[in-house]
């Protein structure tokens, strides 16, 4: 028999009147890994924010190793022994590596008032190299890094003290193939020495393979706790949306022949350490994907084509000769961008879920555009037409997007575009924290677009989505274009890691 580690105790919290978790009522066990599974909205990261002190409870219990805790904030959640690894970034801008890995623990860097800059940087250092990470300095501003690499310092931030509890929350699907392996070596290693893993992901087959157990919320209730083993991804599918899913889920088109009409024309582009000598060409109607390792550059090529990148050299034009190099004169020509880092540079997190949809559209939303007086009215019935078109999960459009769960923040951002009515749509993992159901939809909308005229550049890290929806996929290897792939009911995932590796 198990010994359990957490009870988990008619748990309930809501915002506004959105019951987030509804008298929740289940245990995890020690030396497991324990996946929690659901759509978009159903509770999983509220609950586990509430375990280490993002949220406050509003009632219930978390019983730990047969104590109640109650944490405030998360250092508290660390002292208590329970960490978290969020979905977006959970390390802060202006500080080094070290000073993220230690923050909140300083203390012990620090004696007669003075902190030890060298020792913490030390410590830090040997904790980077002991987990293959020695490539990251200890002593560097974490800004210098990017996202995958920020994250890789979480998992050091969240693991070294050797919390009993670990939450691994949507972690996956920021790193590329490589960082995964390092995150399942270390989860790996956590139930192996006997404590336990709180894993979400949205990604079925990941979840089956790593996890031990599974329990499913709906809705904010709890549905059902199953051992992986006794369950497949057809059975989770229906434990999470209470019905079976059917329907088309990628594509199932082949041979259609792509416009010849060339929208997008993007010659000799170089961004300094990023991408050098990119040249493509994107046609009306086509869905153009760009795979790679997440250091290929292919997630610059899509701020390169919205003018996003710093230093850029070469050219992006579009099919009247306007020439893409600012944000505001991609926007004006219908020009759209999805960014992989969505709560930094997707959407604005302490504005309400209206305001983000009509950002792009405000030019028409005016009540007296002679002197930029903008219509509340308007704008009011714009956000909701295209929130409720997307099926975002909130109270209202008043709500703040930081509220929201990461698949309906994604939704606006999509809402966001769609409201615009963008020709060219430059989207950058637009699946990333996506449940099943949801992921089915932007699929499907990505396939209407298509049909409309519109033209998709698709940039992913998850294979399968690129092979099931684009016409074509170039793959990126270290910056440039090192192949060019046709859509074809053969293609598969080892076709795309040949030219990748």
């Amino acid at each position: 028999m198990s010994e359990v580690r957490l009870q988990i105790q008619n748990l309930c919290k809501t915002f506004g009147i959105t019951k987030a978790v509804q008298d929740v009522s289940f245990n995890i066990n020690k030396g497991e890994v324990h996946a929690l599974i659901g759509e978009n909205g159903s509770g999983k990261s509220t609950l586990t924010n509430m375990l280490t002190g993002i949220y406050s409870i509003d009632s219930g219990h978390f019983i730990l190793d047969g104590r109640e805790i109650h944490p405030k904030n998360q250092v508290e959640a660390n002292l208590e022994g329970v960490s978290i690894i969020v979905q977006e970034l959970g390390t802060l801008s202006g500080l080094t590596v070290a000073e993220n890995i230690f923050l909140g623990h300083e203390s012990r860097f620090v004696k007669f008032g003075i902190k030890n800059t060298n020792a913490m940087n030390r410590e830090a250092q040997s904790l980077l190299n002991q987990y293959g990470f020695g490539r990251i300095k200890a002593s560097a501003m974490i800004d210098t890094y990017n996202f995958e690499d920020r994250k890789l310092v979480e998992i050091v931030k969240a693991t070294y003290f050797k919390p009993k509890i670990v939450v691994i929350d949507e972690t996956t699907t920021a790193l590329s193939q490589e960082g995964r392996e390092e995150l399942y070596k270390q989860m790996n290693r956590i139930r192996d020495e006997g404590d336990t893993i709180i894993f979400i992901s949205h990604d079925l087959p990941e979840v089956l393979r790593m996890s031990d157990t599974i329990t499913c919320l709906r809705d904010g209730v709890y549905i059902d706790t199953v051992k992986s083993s006794d369950i497949d991804e057809e059975g989770l599918k229906k434990l999470m949306v209470g019905r079976e899913v059917t329907g088309d889920y990628y594509r199932s088109d082949y041979g259609e022949k792509v416009s010849d009409t060339v929208v997008l024309s993007v010659d000799h582009v170089t961004v300094p350490g990023q991408i050098h000598d990119i040249s493509f060409e994107l046609h009306r109607g086509e869905i153009l994907g760009f795979g790679g390792l997440s250091e290929s550059g292919m997630h610059e090529i899509g701020k390169a084509c919205f003018g996003a990148s710093f230093d850029r050299t070469g050219t992006v034009k579009l099919a009247d000769g306007t020439e893409i190099n600012d944000i505001p004169t991609a926007i004006h020509h219908s020009v759209a961008y999805t960014s992989k880092d969505r709560d930094n540079e997707s959407v604005v997190m302490n504005q309400s879920i209206g305001d983000n949809i009509c950002l792009p559209s405000l030019d028409n939303l005016m009540k007296v555009p002679a002197i930029g007086i903008l219509s509340d009215v308007k704008m009011k019935t714009f956000a909701q037409n295209y929130a409720d078109e997307m099926s975002v999960k909130m109270v209202d459009t008043d709500q703040f997007v930081s509220e929201l769960s990461g698949g309906n923040k994604q939704k606006v951002v999509l809402a966001r575009w769609i409201g615009k009515n963008s020709d060219i749509l430059v989207l950058d993992s637009p699946t990333r924290g996506i449940d099943i159901k949801v992921k089915q939809d932007i699929y499907q909308l990505m396939d209407k677009m298509r049909k409309q005229g519109k033209s998709i550049i698709m940039i992913s890290e998850e294979l399968m989505e690129l092979i099931g929806m684009c016409d074509r996929i170039l793959i990126m290897k270290d910056g440039q274009i090192n192949g060019e792939l046709m859509r074809s009911p053969d293609l598969d995932e080892n076709s795309l890691i040949a030219k990748m590796v």
